[in-house]
C-alpha cells in the first residue's frame, strides 16, 4: 500500500508540476501581451504627435520635449546631408584633377605631334626644292554676301533685298602655272 500511495504523490506531484508552468506561462504571455499593447499605444500617440495630430491632450512639457526630439532629429538630418555633401564634393574635385591631368597629357601629345609633323614637312620642302603644287592649298570656300535690289520705291526696296551667300574660291597667283 506504501508503494501505492508513494507512486500516487510522484504522479500528482509530477501532474501539478506540469500544470502550473502552464498557468505561469499563460500569465506569462498575458503580461507580455498587456506590455506589448501598450508599447505600441504609446508609439502609435507619439507618431500622431510627431505628425501634428491630436495634440489637444498633450502638456507643455510634453510640447517642448517633443519640440527638442524634432530638433535633434532635424540636426542629425543635416549633418548627415552635409556630410554626404561634402564627401560627393571631394569625389568630383579628385574627378576633376584626373581629368585636369589627363587632358594635359593630351595637349602635350598633340603638341609633339604637331611639332613632329611640321618638322617632317620642313625635312620634305628641304629635300625636294619648291613644290609647283605647294602653292595651291585646297581651302574650303568662304562665303560672299551678294545683295540685290530693284531700283523701284524705297519701301519696296527695303523688304525685297535679296541676301544669298555664293562660295568663292580662292586660289594662289600661281595655282594656274605654266
Amino acid at each position: 500500500m506504501e508503494k501505492i500511495l508513494e507512486r500516487y504523490e510522484r504522479c500528482s506531484y509530477a501532474e501539478r508540476q506540469s500544470v502550473s508552468p502552464d498557468l505561469d506561462s499563460q500569465g506569462n504571455w498575458t503580461l507580455e501581451y498587456n506590455m506589448l499593447k501598450a508599447k505600441v499605444e504609446l508609439l502609435q500617440r507619439n507618431h500622431r504627435h510627431y505628425l501634428g495630430e491630436d495634440l489637444d491632450s498633450v502638456s507643455l512639457k510634453e510640447l517642448q520635449n517633443l519640440e527638442q526630439q524634432i530638433d535633434t532629429a532635424l540636426k542629425h538630418i543635416r549633418a548627415r546631408k552635409n556630410h554626404l555633401m561634402f564627401q560627393s564634393i571631394s569625389e568630383l574635385q579628385i574627378k576633376e584633377r584626373a581629368l585636369r591631368e589627363q587632358n594635359n597629357m593630351l595637349v602635350k601629345q598633340i603638341k609633339e605631334k604637331e611639332k613632329a609633323l611640321a618638322q617632317l614637312a620642313l625635312r620634305d620642302q628641304q629635300n625636294d626644292g619648291p613644290n609647283p603644287s605647294s602653292f595651291f592649298s585646297p581651302q574650303p570656300p568662304l562665303p560672299c554676301l551678294n545683295i540685290r535690289y530693284q531700283e523701284e520705291d524705297t519701301e519696296a526696296r527695303r523688304n525685297e533685298l535679296d541676301l544669298t551667300l555664293e562660295p568663292i574660291y580662292s586660289c594662289h597667283p600661281g595655282c594656274f602655272g605654266t
